[in-house]
């Protein structure tokens, strides 16, 4: 990835050129062998932790005049710590384990920076100029540092680092999930998790792309998609965001033990309980925890009302919340939503419900109610829930 940049970003080179031991972590620019004097009078080696903002795939630009430091507060000669620079106490998750900020620093000249080789040379003064009067010590050590990276993402995931949330991302990135049946709500589950670190998506649907499934899946209609399979459909679309999304145009049946293989996470999105009661046993019995969602709606007074449903299935307590019937395990006579209602914003709300509820599994976000099954009800817009206290 430096090595892109720096084809397109001169001043990166000039950082480079001069001897800077520059990489990128988790969408950070990040300045190794920064010497400076800790409050002992003794010399120590931190590094400065900026981030970056991706215009394109390959240029870069400053989100401001702050930075982030591996290390203690820097010390001027006569032991006092260095003025001027504002900012505090603060933690920072990085893929690099030799990187651990513990400071952020706020130093802006009149005018600003013009661009990173400005900023870095600023700080490095202020930083390091004590300990190279005292020391000698040298930050131009032109080491160079390996900055592989196992990122799924074709783009470099900017979103992530501006919120400062990569540890809690990285709660997912063991996981293969798979998505079986891709009609309007597991549209739109597919459409979130392409945008979720995982390590691989594993989408599942035997039947073609026309009119009514673009006015119920997110994303921009394509005329040449119409009569496509489903797997053609979707694997074009998020093919130049990601790697390792596959889609298969089958259905989930009992057979199908070879299909999940090395899935750690499902989400059930088919409108059939014979079907889905299939399924569960199959996940069930390959000890695969999931999450099944449904919605039923109904039109008795000239407007739709309803609710949707979402319910977690856990390895430990899969058949005995099946043997509950929270879901659906036959066919409904006259199901209203079996006439292809278009409500695109539900089945939208539907696939958040549940995608917060298995990321709240991951621990990504916080769960007080613990509910493994949950009903939105549309006309009140509220919500009800069942957990192991009910």
């Amino acid at each position: 990835m430096l090595s892109t940049l720096l084809d397109y970003n001169k001043d990166l080179e000039l950082l480079i050129k001069k001897g800077y031991a520059l990489s990128i972590d988790s969408n950070y620019l990040v300045v190794r062998d920064i010497p400076y004097i800790d409050d002992k009078g003794q010399l120590q080696i931190g590094a400065i932790v900026s981030v970056l903002v991706f215009v394109n795939q390959r240029q870069i630009k400053m989100q401001d005049h702050q930075i982030f430091f591996c290390g203690s507060h820097p010390h001027e000669l006569g032991g006092t710590p260095i003025r001027n620079l504002g900012g505090g106490g603060t933690k920072l998750n990085l893929i690099s384990d030799d990187l651990v900020v513990q400071r952020s620093f706020s130093n802006k000249p009149r005018g600003g920076f013009k661009n990173w080789f400005d900023k870095i040379e600023s700080y490095v003064e202020i930083i390091s100029g004590p300990a190279i009067a005292k020391f000698e010590a040298n930050p131009f050590t032109f080491r160079v540092v390996d900055e592989s990276s196992n990122s799924v993402f074709k783009y470099r995931d900017t979103l992530t680092s501006r919120a400062e949330i990569g540890d809690l991302n990285n709660k997912f990135e063991l996981d293969t999930i798979a998505v079986i049946g891709l009609g309007g709500t597991g549209s739109y589950l597919l459409d979130f998790l392409v945008k979720t670190p995982v390590k691989e998506i594993k989408g599942f649907d035997l039947k073609r792309f026309h009119v009514h499934n673009a006015f119920r899946s997110p994303g921009k209609l394509e005329e040449e998609e119409l009569g496509k399979l489903k797997s053609e459909v979707y694997k074009k679309r998020y093919e130049n965001f990601r790697s390792e999304v596959n889609i298969y145009s089958k259905y989930i049946d009992s057979d199908s033990i070879k299909d999940l293989e090395g899935v750690t996470f499902a989400f059930v999105c088919v409108d059939k309980g014979d079907s889905r009661s299939e399924i569960f046993e199959l996940l069930i019995k390959m000890e695969i925890p999931f999450i099944d969602v449904g919605m039923g709606l109904d039109r008795e007074m000239g407007s739709i009302s309803g609710t949707l449903r979402v319910s977690s299935f856990s390895k430990e307590s899969a058949r005995s919340l099946m043997q509950k019937k929270l879901a659906p395990l036959t066919d409904i006579p006259d199901d209203v939503y079996k006439n292809n209602i278009q409500i695109s914003e539900l089945n939208a709300l539907n696939a958040c419900l549940a995608i917060i509820k298995y990321k709240q599994l991951r621990g990504f976000y916080a769960d007080d109610n613990s509910y493994y099954h949950m009903l939105f009800n549309i006309d009140e817009l509220n919500c009800l829930g069942e957990n192991g206290k009910n």
